[in-house]
């Protein structure tokens, strides 16, 4: 149903906008509430810069991260891509190498999505897709700016104030002219999203130990394969498997594989009788949460789980019934990002696979699906599914190919230790962000003079 809204030219109040989408009736609501708190703008309590102009130049050998509007959601980081900028362009981009308490904000892309710097993600810098905000105002506290710019009051602001045609941008003269409210109880609400990034910081370190973990009783933790830049194989072995890529016969693989092979007894999934494999289902028809059910992409795979933050959902009578989730699955990326790996929660059960996953279904006393799910996702077994890609523009991987990718099996009881871990990771994050919603409501609230 069409909304109708009139605004008088007077009361453009010199923003100089006259596109319709700017004056709808929900930001004007917004505004109009907003303005009944004292506030100020981000230019007159911080200083306000993007990242790096030019292109990155990236370091898988560096130690220094870059941030990207990829890289922030709604006050926590996702750094599982672990992108790395080289130390020259780092040294030559001082401006914007970040610190402790830097607010980033997404300016590309997905608009808005904002969090604050923590001791552990350094020495970090950012890309030009991102705004950097560092304040200079000590009252205000910056995981409480942040919960409130990731607040239905931050959001209007951000999405309304971002311009283009196909690609969104929040310029920083536009985040300059945010408001932020003057509230009480603010340092409170810092405090709250302070303590739930705390124990984000505490998933992502038990999430790594668990690696560790899996790596070390590989006996692979610290093993760094040799890249060849020539090496041969026999023609009775390309025709064998149907390759003659030169890339499929890195011989760094084959250390990798005769590693698990001899030690392990690791055999190809497709000699696990007991795993079902298959792909998801495609669609682009999205409804409300309210009406339907998830569908669960690549996008939403993070650390060995589903995100929930962005999630998108698809009606019931669109679900293909072969292509649901049950708690348990293990899922993988097959095409762009090959690899990503994730165990679908309780949460996502009776979702839609997408059809840019493949499912790996069973029920097995000597597999444990926390730790299948962090194997494959692990670096050796993202480059074994790699390997095992095909494709010339871009790779993919479909359901007989993931079938020869092999796996170790080990001890149940070390099976148990590592799912543990990752258990303990997600129940921290799960923590995290209920401590996280119950500050954004109270900023909510607080402004509507509900609190």
């Amino acid at each position: 149903m069409a909304t109708l809204s009139v605004t008088n030219i007077s009361e453009l109040k010199g923003t100089r906008r006259l596109d319709a989408e700017y004056y709808q009736p929900i930001y004007l609501k917004l505004e109009k509430e907003l303005l009944k708190v004292e506030c100020k703008r981000l230019k007159n309590m911080a200083f306000v810069t993007d990242g790096i102009h030019s292109s990155i130049e990236y370091d898988p050998n560096s130690q220094i991260r870059i941030i990207s509007a990829q890289s922030v959601r709604d006050n926590d980081f996702d750094l599982s891509a672990n992108t790395r900028i080289s130390v020259e362009q780092h040294q030559r981009n001082l401006r914007t190498s970040l610190k402790i308490d830097d607010i980033i904000l997404s300016s590309v892309g997905t608009i808005g999505n904002t969090a604050v710097v923590s001791a552990d993600m350094l020495p970090s810098n950012a890309d030009r897709h991102v705004g950097i905000v560092r304040l200079r105002d000590k009252k205000f506290n910056a995981f409480y700016v942040s919960t409130f710019l990731n607040s239905k009051y931050g959001r209007f602001q951000t999405f309304r104030e971002s311009t283009g045609n196909v690609q969104l941008n929040l310029f920083i003269e536009k985040i300059e002219q945010l408001l932020i409210p003057e509230i009480k109880n603010a340092d409170q609400i810092g405090k709250t999203t302070e303590q739930a990034t705390i124990l984000l910081g505490d998933s992502r370190n038990l999430y790594s130990k668990a690696e560790n973990l899996l790596l070390e009783e590989l006996g692979l933790k610290d093993f760094k394969p040799k890249y060849e830049l020539s090496y041969t194989a026999t023609l009775s072995k390309a025709f064998g498997i149907y390759r003659v890529d030169a890339e499929y016969f890195q011989p760094s693989y084959d250390a990798i594989e005769s590693h698990l092979r001899n030690n392990f007894d690791a055999v190809p999934i497709r000699k696990m009788s007991f795993i079902e494999v298959t792909t998801g289902q495609y669609c682009e028809e999205y409804v409300s949460k309210s009406e339907g059910a998830p569908y669960i992409r690549g996008a939403d795979i993070s650390n060995g789980t589903i995100r929930m933050d962005d999630l998108v959902y698809i009606a019931s009578n669109n679900q293909d019934p072969h292509k649901k989730a049950l708690e348990g699955d293990v899922v993988v990326t097959r095409v762009g990002t090959i690899g990503l790996s994730a165990r679908i929660p309780k949460e996502c059960e009776g979702g839609t696979i997408s059809d840019n996953l493949i499912r790996l279904r069973f029920n097995n006393d000597r597999l444990n699906s926390y730790y299948l799910a962090l194997f494959l996702g692990c670096p050796i077994g993202i480059s074994l599914m790699i390997r095992n890609s095909r494709g010339s523009v871009q790779q993919r991987l479909n359901q007989e190919t993931l079938k020869e990718v092999i796996v170790p099996i080990l001890q149940y009881k070390t099976q148990r230790e590592i799912a543990l871990l990752i258990q303990q990771s997600h129940e921290a994050r799960r923590k995290a962000k209920q401590l996280l919603e119950e500050a954004k409501s109270e900023v909510e609230n607080l402004i509507e003079g509900r609190a």
